[in-house]
This record gives structure tokens, sequence and C-alpha cells, in this order.
């Protein structure tokens, strides 16, 4: 009776002082949450290589797994252990090969439209301000008004050249220092990250193993299944979504290519693989994809002829709807189950957290999220005899 006195005191004791420690070092976390938050960034910055190589070898994961499926059917019995070799490779060179042909013909496009800008931008405004004027003739008090807007613009100017320039001038070139530096460090990064990258793909099979093998030792054996269960799903709820934007972005842009072709010979449209990868591109990001490269890409139109951009805009609308209602669900059926609502919320939710990669990232995380709570509710109303409620 003593012992077990002892023993239920000695529990009693050590659950107060792990209390007692939690409660401490709670209260230090939040007196040092600045300290903590910029240690947390500069793991951050130490650890992107490798942030940069997991997030490119799980992108290239699924490609190179079904190369390797064909690598290992294709090629005589004595090299297929080099099979996994092989795939990476391919996977690698693809990769490269896509990036090199999109560059390639965006980088001159962007460059001469650039250049195309700042020459029409100057007669433009100037055409402009006639047209105003010439509009508000026979309105002296209008005219008056205008042409002191215009003369106030004119004296800002001269003095931001005179007086704000020179400052503005080094501010730049500091920043160009600046930008250089970060150029070089997100270079390196991004080297870094690809060796790291062929690295995890090269023993993905290795990590697999000894990830299993982790769960296992940490958890009884129905525990360690269920968990490997949910990875899955996780895995198949991240790919699939990932996988069917992506090829959901690249038919969008195409039809969009195919439609900036046409309207070249019809209309005299430019810039039409531009304006199609901006389309392309954004389309990745849900929801608000199609208006942030249809800004862009209108005021490139919008330069050599407003007509030509009300055509593009109605075609945008047209082919957002396509791709909403059509080919979206279509690519992309099953993969995360939520509705138009959800979306919408866990794209702000997880943007005013994480930035841009919440933007990204927000709505297969949130989709993981949502089916975890609705097994719970599920289990739960099974186990209350409430499965009705649901009906």
């Amino acid at each position: 009776m003593n012992k077990e006195f002892l023993k239920k005191i000695f529990f009693q004791s050590l659950t107060g002082f792990l209390s007692l420690a939690l409660a401490i070092l709670l209260f230090f976390c939040i007196q040092r949450l600045d300290q903590l938050r910029s240690g947390f960034h500069w793991l951050m910055g130490v650890l992107t290589p490798f942030i940069y190589g997991g997030v490119m070898a799980y992108l290239l994961k699924t490609p190179c797994n079904f190369l390797d499926g064909v690598f290992r059917e294709v090629l005589p019995e004595r090299l297929k252990k080099r099979a996994s070799i092989f795939s990476v490779v391919a996977v690698m060179v693809i990769s490269a090969l896509v990036i090199y042909l999109l560059l390639s013909m965006v980088i001159p496009e962007m460059v001469e439209s650039i250049i195309a800008l700042a020459a029409v931008v100057p007669p433009k405004a100037q055409e402009f301000a006639q047209w105003v004027l010439g509009h508000l003739e026979g309105n002296e008090m209008l005219q008056g008004y205008a042409n002191e807007a215009f003369a106030s613009v004119e004296s800002w100017l001269r003095n931001w050249a005179n007086t704000d320039l020179l400052t503005t001038m080094r501010g730049m070139m500091d920043g160009v220092v600046s930008t250089v530096g970060s150029v070089i460090t997100v270079l390196k990064n991004i080297v870094l990250g690809i060796i790291i990258c062929v690295y995890l793909l090269l023993a993905r099979e290795k990590f697999a193993k000894h990830g299993k093998a982790l769960v296992y030792a940490a958890f009884k054996p129905e525990r360690a299944e269920s968990l490997l269960k949910e990875f899955s799903f996780i895995d198949s709820t991240f790919v699939g979504f990932f996988g069917g934007k992506i090829l959901d972005s690249a038919i969008v842009g195409l039809i969009c290519y195919v439609f900036c072709l046409i309207m070249t010979f019809v209309a005299g449209f430019q810039n039409a693989v531009l304006i199609s990868v901006i389309i392309g591109v954004t389309n990745v990001i849900p929801y608000f994809g199609p208006f942030i490269g249809a800004a862009p890409a209108a005021l490139l139109i919008l330069i050599s002829s407003p007509r030509n951009c009300l055509i593009f805009l109605i075609f945008i609308v047209i082919l957002q709807q396509f791709d909403g209602n059509v080919l979206g669900p279509k690519l992309l059926a099953g993969s995360v189950g939520l509705t138009g609502f959800w979306v919408l919320f866990a794209i702000t939710l997880f943007e005013g957290l994480f930035g841009f990669v919440g933007i990204l990232a927000g709505v297969p995380v949130f989709a993981v999220i949502y089916d975890l709570i609705r097994r719970w509710v599920v289990a739960g109303l099974k186990k209350h005899d409430k499965l009705d409620v649901l009906q």
C-alpha cells in the first residue's frame, strides 16, 4: 500500500513538474519571440538549399518513377540495376530542356516589349494630353484646370530631376549592389539544391524504407499502418493537385498561344509567346491566377491596340470559364475535394500566414486538414449512431 501511495505521489509530482517546466518554457518563448524568430530565419537560410532540393525532388519523383519503370522494361537484364540512374538523368535533362526552351522564347520577347513600351509611352502620353485639351476646347474653365494639372506634373518632374534624382540614383546603385549579392546567393542555393535533388532522387527508395522503418520502430503496428496510410493519402493529394494543375496550366497556355497566333494574322496581335507563357504560368495559382496573369498581358496588348485588348479580355473570360467549369474539374477530380468557398478560404488563410508559398500549397494542405476533420466527424457520428445527420 505504501509503495502504491509513493508511486502515485511520484507521478503526480512529475506531472506538476513537467507542467511548470512547460509553462516556464512558454513564458521564455514569448519573452524571446524576436530572438526566436531571427534564429528561425537564420536556420531557414542555412537549410534553403535542402528546401529547394527537397521541393524539386518531390515534384520530379513522379516522372522519375514512371521513367524508372519504362527503363526496367526496355533495358537488357545487365543494365536494369542502373535504371534508377538513367531515369534521374533523363528527368534532369528533360527539365533543363523545358526551362531552356521557355526562357529562350520568353526573354527575347520580354526585352522587345520593354523597349517598345519605353518608346511608345511618351508619344501616347502626349497624344492623351492633346486629346484631353481638344475635347475641353470651348470650355475655358476646365481647359484651365487641365493646363494647370499638366503644368504641375511638368514642374514636379523638373524638381524631382534637379533634387531627388541623384539621391534616388545613389539608392538604386546601393540596391544594385545588394541585388547582385542576393542573386549570387540565390544562384548558389539553386545549384546546391539541384545537387541535393539528384541525391534525393537517386536514394528515394532507400529514404522511403528508412522512413517506414522509423514509423514501425516508434509506434505499434496498428498505429504505424494508420500513419503510413495517412502519409500515402497526403502524398496522393499533393501529387494529384500539383500534377493536375501543371497539366491544366500547360493546356490553358497552349490554347492561349493558338488564339494569339490566329489573332496575329487576323488583327496584328504581338508577343504571342510571352502572353501565353504569362497566362499559363500564373494559372498555376488557384483562383486568383487568371486575374493576375491577364493584367500584364492585357497591358502589353493595350499599348498597341485598345480594340485588340478588349478582344483579348473577352477571350480570357471565356477561357477561364472553360478552365474553371470543364477542364479543371476533369483534371483535378478527386485530388482535393473542396468547394469553391473552401478553396478561397484556404488561399486567403495560407497567403496571410506564408505569403506566396501559401498561395501555391494552401489548397492541398487545407484539403488534407479538411479530410482529417471529415473522417473524425464521421467516426464520432458512427460512435453515437447519428450518421443520418449527414444525409
